[in-house]
């Protein structure tokens, strides 16, 4: 198929670069200003197209592109378009320029889970599982169109963001030429109709990086799932200690006998055998075994010397 990519991530990049080997062709090659958090810059993207002789547009909104696009003679020949953390909504116009529409890769259990940071609001709310899926694209939409393919992955209390990254990685590139390979057959085929019912929907909308402050007045579940979903490729869930910056990496629930009083962010014992600290939360404890403060990474007990102040 000719195929444009819609998008940014370096997992679209390997997915175009995997669908070129398998003989596709992809003719038109649309990105956006890349986030911190992103492997592939809007260079690679540059380069890709170059390399393989697709038109490249670099643009924050393609729906304004559409006249360059239509004018340019970019598009006619182009059969589907495959999107990926492409930063804004795509209108039904530049949808319909191509006769199979656009395939959209999310990272959310449809129609569950639509929107932005869905991995993150799923770890913290702790949901049993999550989806990767490709939908197609409905003009001015989000998230709403039917589904062609679907995989799941299990969460617990140890699964990091990281992972979903991760997996996302490996499957998407092979459940992409799957469903391309299914629709090159029947250009009708779907795995399963989205829901329309309100009540079935959940919008997630972005967070950001203050977000990721620790508030130790919360349970230690809550701030382990918070730490779990901040971490990288994000910039990871923060605290403070004697007013320098600490970002916690890696943790684990913590459970003792011990009967207490104190205040939550206190320091209740730091290991230093392990290298590991104990922390009091506002119910339970947590055990933080990886931090950062400016340049260091590694064992909390290396920077953390005291348990006379407290995490802030």
């Amino acid at each position: 198929m000719n195929i444009a990519i819609i998008g940014r991530t370096h997992i679209l990049l390997e997915t175009a670069k995997l669908l070129e080997k398998e003989g596709h062709q992809i003719k038109l090659v649309v990105t956006a200003r890349e986030a911190p958090e992103y492997k592939a810059s809007v260079a690679d993207f540059r380069k890709f197209a170059k390399q393989i002789g697709a038109h490249f547009i670099k643009t924050q909104n393609i729906n304004k592109e559409i006249a360059v696009l239509t004018k340019k003679n970019q598009i006619f020949n182009i059969e589907i378009g495959l999107s990926m953390n492409y930063p804004n909504v795509i209108s039904q116009e530049i949808i319909d320029l191509f006769p199979l529409g656009i395939l959209n890769a999310h990272l959310g259990n449809l129609p569950r889970y639509r929107g932005n940071a869905t991995i993150n609001w799923a770890i913290i709310a702790r949901e049993p599982k999550m989806a990767l899926c490709l939908q197609y694209m409905i003009g001015g939409e989000l998230d709403s169109g039917d589904i062609v393919a679907r995989q799941y992955k299990k969460i617990t209390l140890k699964t990091k963001v990281t992972e979903f990254y991760d997996w996302m990685e490996e499957k998407m590139p092979t459940m992409v030429k799957e469903t391309l390979a299914k629709l090159a057959k029947n250009p009708k085929y779907i795995l399963e109709k989205q829901s329309t019912n309100p009540k079935d929907i959940l919008r997630c909308y972005p967070r950001i990086p203050k977000d990721s402050k620790i508030d130790w007045k919360k349970s230690n579940i809550d701030i382990l799932t918070l730490i779990n979903a901040s971490a990288e490729p994000f910039s990871g869930a923060y605290t403070f200690y004697n007013g320098q910056k600490i970002i916690i990496w890696d943790a684990e629930l913590f459970f003792d006998e011990e009967n207490y009083l104190a205040v939550p962010g206190q320091i209740a014992k730091i290991n230093k055998k392990e290298g590991h600290l104990v922390v009091i939360c506002g119910n339970g404890k947590i055990k933080i075994t990886e931090i950062q403060i400016d340049n260091y990474r590694g064992i909390p007990s290396q920077r953390i010397k005291s348990i006379r102040k407290r995490f802030e």
